[in-house]
């Protein structure tokens, strides 16, 4: 089985409380502070193994001193079926997926994924190819919030979308250059939040297949929102009043 390390406080943490990965081991330093002793309990609760070890030990493992005293070795990512992140429910009922298409970047992925959490998204959506995969990095960039959010990967992104689209989805892309704001469209039921990545966006051919091409408006003369911040203000636009 392929396994990975995880790193740090918060993506040690959100592995373990959301169980849906194997746990191997837990790894801590000698010198316990405050947070790995809290972490050492959680996972001697959930029945997993402690191995106490050095801080030398844990960056070799980690391949980082950032490691914070503490290291998990996992099992894969759970990745899901599209179909799981729709649901059976009805087209009445407020349903958002984010959609990313070509984010590189591990740190703007995880921070993606941090915010999509939090704004309630059903899952996200990520290409097979030109994409930043759902790594160790990810994980720890986000927080600890890649280890709860439902992630599917799909070879086509549009053929994603027209699946998405006869279920009722209206999907929307965040586009720079688009002359709607965000702030002023008809928020739907059902949506797909399309984001780009931080050098060209969306890529023409997804962008063609998008119901809506929505934009922020900035009063800078710099382009100063990189992708995860603008798909956050996105994201709680669309989800204003749904009762988060």
């Amino acid at each position: 089985m392929k396994t990975e390390i995880l790193f740090g406080y918060h993506p040690v943490k959100e592995v373990i409380r959301a169980g849906r990965r194997r746990i191997i081991g837990l790894y801590a330093a000698r010198k316990q502070n405050r947070k790995s002793t809290e972490l050492i309990k959680l996972a001697e609760t959930r029945g997993i193994a402690v191995f106490s070890t050095s801080a030398g030990e844990l960056a070799g493992l980690s391949a980082t001193d950032r490691h914070q005293g503490v290291c998990a070795k996992v099992g894969p990512y759970p990745l899901v079926d599209p179909d799981t992140l729709t649901g059976g429910g009805t087209k009445s009922e407020f349903s958002f997926i984010v959609m990313a298409d070509s984010i590189l970047d591990s740190r703007n992925l995880g921070a993606l994924m941090r915010t999509a959490l939090c704004a309630g998204a059903q899952g996200l959506i990520l290409p097979k190819d030109r994409s930043a995969p759902p790594n160790s990095t990810v994980s720890k960039t986000s927080a600890g919030a890649m280890e709860h959010l439902p992630v599917s990967v799909v070879t086509n992104l549009v053929n994603t979308i027209n699946e998405l689209k006869h279920k009722h989805y209206w999907i929307i892309g965040l586009d720079g250059t688009a002359s709607k704001s965000v702030f002023d469209i008809d928020r739907p039921d059902r949506a797909v939040l399309v984001v780009g990545g931080e050098e060209k966006g969306i890529r023409p051919l997804v962008k063609k297949n998008c119901d809506l091409l929505v934009s922020i408006p900035q009063a800078g003369p710099v382009d100063s929102l990189n992708a995860s911040v603008a798909a956050g203000i996105a994201m709680y636009v669309l989800c204003q009043n749904r009762g988060i």
